[in-house]
Formats: C-alpha cells, structure tokens, sequence
C-alpha cells in the first residue's frame, strides 16, 4: 500500500483537521467534535437546514458540499463506514433553524439505520426532521425496485436542488416536493477499471483484471452488472447512456444537465473524452446539454473509472441549478 498519510487510524480525522484548516471562514467542527462539520457562516433565520452524513473515503462527497445554498451540516464516518446515530443527531440539533431539517443521504444500510434513530432522536426533542434517500444508480436495482438502488454522484444534484429551495426560504414540505422531484428525473451508472485500497485494511476491496471493467460498479466496490474486456470511450459511455435512457427515456428537444465524474484515479483529460462522447451521443438524439459538470464530484479513494449522471430539466430543475452556492468543492455565482 502506497499512500501519503501519518497512520491508517489517523486518515479520516486528519482528512478533517486539513479540510477545517483549510476553509475556516466556511467550515468548523460543531463542538470542535472533528466528525461533524458544519456551516461557519451566518445562516438565514428560519431557513429549512439539508443536512447529510456517510463514510469518508470519497471527497468531495461528503464534507465538501457543507456550504451556501447547499449543504448546513454533514457527519463524517470512518472510511466507507457510517457516522453513529447519536453524531447524526447531534448534527441535526446543531443545524435546527426552527423550519425543520432535511436528511438527504445515500440509500445505504448502515446510513438509512443511523439516519432513523437519530430522527427518532430529534423528534422526541420537537425538531421536524424528514428524510429523503438518494438511490440514483440503474444498475443496482430494476426499476420497479428503485428503492432498493444505492447512490452515487447524483447525491450532489440532490444536495444542489435541496439546498437552493432552502436558501429560497421554501418551507420543509416545499424544499421535500422540489428535492424528490429532482430525483425522479435523474439517474446515474458508471465503470470502474482498478480497485481501491482502504487505509485500514491496506489491500485493494476487491480484483479486476488489467483488461478487464466493472459495468456498474459501486463507489464502496459493490458489483456491477457485469465484467467486460475493456471498452474504448465511446463504446462505454454508449453503454451506460444506453441504460440510463431506457430507464428514463429521452426525447427530443428535452435538456439535460450531465456530470461526468471521476472515481479519483481518471485523468481529468479521460473524463473530457468520455464527456465529449456523451455530448454527441445526446445530440444525436435531439437532446441539449443544458449544463454539464466535469470532474471529481464523487470518488471512491484511488479507484480508476468514472460514472455518469443525467438529470432531465424543467424549468424549475434549471433555477435550483443556476441558483448560487458556495462550498470549499463547489461554487456555482452564475449560470
């Protein structure tokens, strides 16, 4: 194992203590508790809080969305493992604007199970918190099992749509109608082409061949739908628009807004190809990129590989994305 730490025990909270150090006038450490971030910055009164939580190990998700017009608090859990109920519930007290709280997470299990009794928690102290679970990844489950399918990069559409309603002063109910909304019109699939290593285990999750891909891998190494010889770009992002499209058909003249997204081991240049690709692939059809994003928005430590989201817009999806946000990983003043 290869990597630039102090100590596998250290990495998730060092991880932390250099992301504070960082961006001290956006973040603190809520009770200087190292696994609960929050907001440093004046917060509207009687603003509805989104908060999230989940396992480090895939930044910029989670922490790094903690920002205006976004994210008012995360919990942060050891690498790919879920923060504790009772840190989720006291960033839920610590966020409580007196509008009520929005718990927009992955559907994973031990984040659902934590997520649960920490509002079961919040209640018995008056504060309305409702939960919403992000499962945008097609290739986890069929569609008349969508709630069964876990979360991958589309978790940032969901923080981005729910945190501008907030900012916007919607009220609980209105900011859960826009989020759910959103995500009834976005999926995700993605590839992976190498595994990673967890700083406390020190061997890779799992093995692939070296020409050999994932279709449809989890960011926590979960399976994929199946194992294929390696594809050119093209012949990949075909492969998951393909599926994306016949989960959630396309026509023409819809928009889009499209996130091609790094695993954290993939070339930024890779990621404009397969962006490319996917632009003509959408054109073809008669669809237009109304915004894409291109990066590392969700990754998985060093895995090699990428996903694709695709969010299908109206013009209400469009105002929650162009609406302005401020985070350490993510800035959007304009359209």
């Amino acid at each position: 194992m290869k990597k630039i730490i102090n100590t596998p025990e250290a990495f998730s909270t060092e991880t932390v203590e250099g992301i504070l150090l960082a961006h001290p006038d956006r973040l603190k450490a809520l009770n200087n508790d190292l696994q609960i971030v929050v907001r440093n910055d004046e917060v509207k009164k009687g603003k509805v809080s989104v908060v999230t939580g989940g396992g480090s190990g895939h930044l910029p998700v989670f922490l790094g969305y903690v920002g205006q017009g976004m994210l008012d608090g995360c919990a942060v859990g050891n690498v790919f493992a879920s923060p504790s109920a009772n840190k989720m519930y006291t960033m839920i007290k610590g966020c409580d604007n007196g509008a009520g709280v929005l718990c927009l997470y992955g559907n994973y299990g031990g984040d659902n199970m934590n997520f649960e009794m920490a509002c079961e928690l919040a209640d018995m102290d008056d504060i309305k918190a409702a939960q919403i679970r992000v499962s945008d990844d097609v290739a986890s489950a069929p569609l008349e099992n969508k709630h069964k399918r876990r979360a991958v990069a589309g978790l940032v559409y969901a923080w981005k749509i729910a945190g501008a309603a907030a900012d916007k002063m919607l009220p609980l109910e209105d900011v859960i109608a826009v989020t759910n909304h959103g995500l009834d019109n976005l999926r995700s699939m993605g590839v992976a082409l190498t595994p990673c290593i967890v700083p406390m285990a020190g061997k890779p999750t799992f093995s692939i061949g070296e020409d050999e891909m994932e279709v449809g891998m989890g960011i926590h190494g979960e399976p994929g739908i199946e194992v294929r010889k390696k594809m050119t770009a093209k012949e990949t992002v075909t492969v998951l628009l393909d599926k994306i499209t016949a989960d959630m058909p396309l026509k023409k003249n819809d928009e889009v807004a499209i996130m091609v997204n790094g695993l954290g081991g993939t070339p930024l240049e890779e990621l404009y190809i397969c962006y490319k690709e996917a632009y003509e692939y959408l054109n073809h059809i008669g669809v237009t990129v109304y915004k894409p994003y291109i990066g590392e928005f969700a990754t998985s430590m060093e895995m090699a590989g990428m996903s694709l989201s695709v969010l299908k817009l109206d013009n209400t999806l469009k105002e929650m994305l162009d609406y302005k946000a401020s985070t350490p990983f993510f800035t959007n003043e304009n359209k």
